[in-house]
């Protein structure tokens, strides 16, 4: 069973691919639906679900931040379905806004991606089998043992401390400069990587009821 993790950078996506046998492949492909082939799953560091009011929210997402005191601010909050649709920021905000809740420039930055893993979603029921999300921070969290890690990923410390993390859960890599993709990207990519095994293997946790599905039927989960 070959599974993986993705995270978003600048050229499209940094896979990280897992085999039975434990050898790390990591790459970045430039659409999504490229990283599936061949994966029997794959986590993805980007929301999938997504609610019809802002002020709704996620169940997931609260649940996510309370798990993580002192980094919660790491989980971004999901746009509302209706806000997706707008092309730019300033429209973004008023749809959020009108419906009870703006929308801040960070979150509009990843409407691109979201809108990818959205449409791949809505358009294959066999992907929805092997796509799952996941979120970077709190995989290093329960690989540091239930502790958020409240080092920065960017910064020399917060990559060391990290990096030492993964290879002590099996995931070792010697960092190297990848086209199109920051270094702090491939350590995500490699933690949602080795959520997915846990997924794979049914020891996985998931947040947000099990049901809990939007007007699509995406389920609003996040694994670690």
């Amino acid at each position: 069973m070959i599974v993986g993790g993705a995270d978003g950078c600048r050229a499209g996506w940094v896979v990280c691919r897992r085999d039975v046998d434990g050898i790390l492949d990591i790459r970045v492909v430039k659409a999504l639906a490229d990283a599936c082939e061949g994966l029997s799953i794959l986590a993805v560091d980007m929301p999938i679900g997504l609610t019809d009011t802002p002020r709704s929210g996620r169940a997931c997402e609260a649940e996510a931040r309370a798990l993580m005191p002192g980094k919660a601010s790491s989980v971004f909050p999901t746009p509302c379905r209706p806000a997706l649709a707008c092309t730019t920021h300033a429209d973004a905000n008023a749809t959020s806004r009108r419906l009870g809740l703006g929308l801040n420039q960070q979150t509009f930055h990843l409407f691109p991606k979201l809108r990818e893993v959205d449409e791949l979603l809505r358009g294959s029921a066999r992907l929805r089998r092997v796509v799952y999300e996941a979120h970077p921070e709190l995989a290093f969290t329960r690989m540091n043992g239930g502790k958020p890690v409240l080092s920065k990923k960017r910064q020399l410390d917060g990559f060391a401390e990290r990096l030492k993390l993964l290879a002590k859960h099996g995931f070792k890599w010697k960092p190297q400069t990848l086209s199109g993709a920051a270094r702090d990207d491939v350590l995500d990519a490699m933690a949602v990587c080795r959520t997915a095994t846990l997924i794979a293997a049914g020891t996985a946790t998931r947040l947000g009821p099990e049901r809990l599905r939007d007007r699509y039927g995406l389920p609003m989960n996040i694994w670690y």
